[in-house]
């Protein structure tokens, strides 16, 4: 098989791993609220299930990135799919028979693993794909997210009713089986030589490579983008139903917020290479600053989908942006710590974001909440200001 169809092979693969591995995310963050708010010893507690999910992944992230080092890619996602796609959702299902809201923040806590092994597909297109394809390469299996943004709300919905003696159980059922589904497909994955670990190699020490203005960029994108969606994406479904949206509107503002997501991601990449980075990181900002003001602007349906999708299009362009600009701060034998503490830093935040949501909103209300969001915004766009500065004076001395 020529290299051209055996790239192209391997994007597809992980652009359909990327798919059903995000229609499990897209059901917890769409139902697990909810199923929470109804098992919960206390209503403040309801998005604890959505945080122990991120707790999962923060764990996770690092020694994931250090055993696929060790084992290769194909080995550690598949290790993920299993334990944590499988194992998530059958013990979450079980934690909802059993009524047991700790069991079901367990389930969710699992799923979290699946999520710390699977956000490194993007960085697999990276392995697998030429120089020049590697930008699109990562967008592409972003892209895997639209289906999700149709699927994931639609199973959070009509499969809660698969199973007439476990109200609500079904949608776990659907993601454990769509993990025995991507274990098969990641066996056919195939990562070149240079992605997989090589003896012998060395890198710099840590404290030099997070010296670089691109890293500190590249990481602040990445967490504050992910962590201030994934705080009101998560308080979201919990404030249309306190404001008498039926679960079917909560599905369809969901499915916009996700397809905000990752509809761009079809063309992120070209926009980062005609445009550059540091003008994408900006925009992704603008966008969620948007966001926060029509949210607080009115609670109609139109009010939040204007802002939930506006929320999804800065945070692709925060998250694919700032994962290209950390790809040109590493070597190959630096990948993965690197890559390791990217993620490590995005979920710590993104937990914290998470397990804040059902607090803020129950003690500030939605408008508050979305304020509070903007400060943090605006330190992604003056970090990425101060780099843009930096690089155009290098560029003025070198020339």
């Amino acid at each position: 098989m020529s290299t051209l169809p055996r790239e192209i092979l391997n994007v597809a693969i992980l652009v359909t791993g990327q798919t059903l591995f995000m229609i499990a995310i897209v059901t917890v963050m769409t139902l697990s609220g909810v199923v929470g708010q109804q098992l919960a010893p206390d209503p403040a507690l309801a998005t604890l299930p959505i945080a122990a999910m991120m707790v999962g992944t923060v764990v996770t992230t690092l020694p994931a990135s250090l055993f696929m080092k060790r084992v290769g890619r194909r080995l550690g996602f598949m290790s993920g799919a299993t334990l944590g796609g499988m194992g998530g959702g059958l013990v979450s299902f079980a934690g909802i028979a059993a009524g047991s809201f700790w069991l079901f923040c367990a389930g969710n806590l699992l799923l979290g693993l699946y999520q710390g092994f699977a956000m490194y597909y993007r960085f697999a297109a990276i392995d697998v794909a030429s120089p020049a394809f590697r930008s699109r390469a990562i967008s592409f299996v972003m892209a895997g997210g639209v289906v999700a943004a149709f699927l994931g709300p639609w199973n959070a919905s009509a499969a809660q009713h698969w199973i007439a003696s476990v109200p609500s159980g079904g949608p776990y059922l659907v993601i454990a089986v769509l993990a025995l589904v991507a274990i098969g497909l990641l066996s056919q994955l195939r990562v070149p030589a240079s992605g997989e670990p090589q003896p012998g190699e060395t890198s710099r020490p840590m404290s030099v490579i997070a010296g670089q203005p691109g890293f500190l960029v590249a990481v602040l994108a990445g967490a504050i983008g992910y962590a201030v969606m994934i705080l009101v994406m998560t308080a979201t479904p919990l404030a249309m139903r306190a404001n008498d949206f039926s679960m079917g509107q909560v599905v369809f503002i969901m499915q916009s917020h996700v397809l905000g997501m990752f509809g761009p991601s079809f063309f992120t990449g070209s926009l980062i290479m005609r445009f550059g980075v540091d003008r994408i990181l900006l925009t992704g900002a603008a966008l969620l600053a948007g966001s926060a003001a029509v949210a607080v602007m009115g609670l109609s349906i139109t009010h939040f989908w204007v802002s939930l999708v506006l929320l999804g299009v800065g945070w692709n362009f925060l998250f694919i942006g700032g994962s290209a600009l950390l790809s040109t701060v590493h070597s190959e034998p630096e990948r993965g710590k690197v890559q390791g503490i990217n993620d490590l830093i995005i979920f710590s935040l993104v937990a914290i974001g998470s397990l804040m949501a059902g607090q803020l909103l129950h003690r500030l209300g939605w408008e508050a909440l979305n304020l509070a969001m903007l400060p943090p915004v605006l330190l992604v766009a003056l970090a990425t200001l101060w780099w843009q500065g930096r690089r155009r004076l290098a560029n003025q001395q070198t020339g």
